[in-house]
Order: C-alpha cells, then sequence, then structure tokens
C-alpha cells in the first residue's frame, strides 16, 4: 500500500490543530482565581528578614510559600521567602489554613508582633 506523499504533513498538522484546540482549555482547567481570607493583602510586599526591622505592630505585605502549618485547627502556619522563615498567626483574623495545601504561595497582610527575639505576624488578611 502506496502513501500518499503529504500523509505525514497532513498527520503532523492535525496533531498541531488538536494541541491548538485543547491547551486554551486545559490551561482554563489548571488557572482558577485567588482565595482571599480575611482582608485582601495590598501594597508592596516585605522578605521576611526586614520584618525584624519594623516596629511591632506595624503593618506588612509579605509573600512566599507556607511549608509548615498547624495539623489540627489550621490557627497558624510557617511562611518561606528567600531570605527566611516566618510564623503568621489566623486566630485573631478570623480565619484558617487547614483547606490550604502545604508548598502553596500565600501572600499575607498582618501586624509585626515580636515575642522575646523572635518576630512573627499577627495576619488580617491571605492571598493564595
Amino acid at each position: 500500500m502506496r502513501r500518499h506523499p503529504h500523509a505525514p504533513r497532513l498527520r503532523g498538522f492535525c496533531g498541531h490543530a488538536l494541541a491548538a484546540l485543547l491547551l486554551p482549555s486545559l490551561l482554563a482547567a489548571c488557572s482558577r482565581p485567588p482565595v482571599v481570607l480575611g482582608s485582601e493583602p495590598a501594597g508592596k510586599t516585605a522578605s521576611v528578614r526586614s520584618l525584624d526591622t519594623l516596629a511591632p505592630r506595624s503593618r506588612a505585605v509579605v509573600s512566599g510559600v507556607m511549608v509548615e502549618k498547624c495539623p489540627v485547627a489550621g490557627c497558624w502556619f510557617v511562611l518561606e521567602d528567600r531570605t527566611g522563615r516566618l510564623r503568621v498567626d489566623t486566630k485573631t483574623a478570623g480565619f484558617v489554613v487547614t483547606d490550604v495545601p502545604l508548598r502553596t504561595k500565600v501572600t499575607v497582610l498582618g501586624s509585626v508582633t515580636r515575642d522575646g527575639g523572635t518576630t512573627s505576624l499577627a495576619a488580617l488578611g491571605a492571598r493564595y
């Protein structure tokens, strides 16, 4: 059986056309609108390390990856950026992070707190 000389080209074209048709559907399925818990974090993002220079009760926005969280109630989590780790308390903000998977990128608005020499953040809101 002899093949048409353009058959491989048509097969390649059909494969590319199929991919072009499916790609938008796949991307739409993978993307989702951001989820906001509490107040929407807005403003310039600070690094974890830079929070050590802020006065207690100063407001700050920090962005990083959630690397640990309260296993029982989701009332706190640890956020990591390229400069360090920060404990974030969500109790006073009125939301929990039990449904937020670990390794999720999170942006947090909060108030700087200090206990001894340890800086942490009392969350007011988060976006992931």
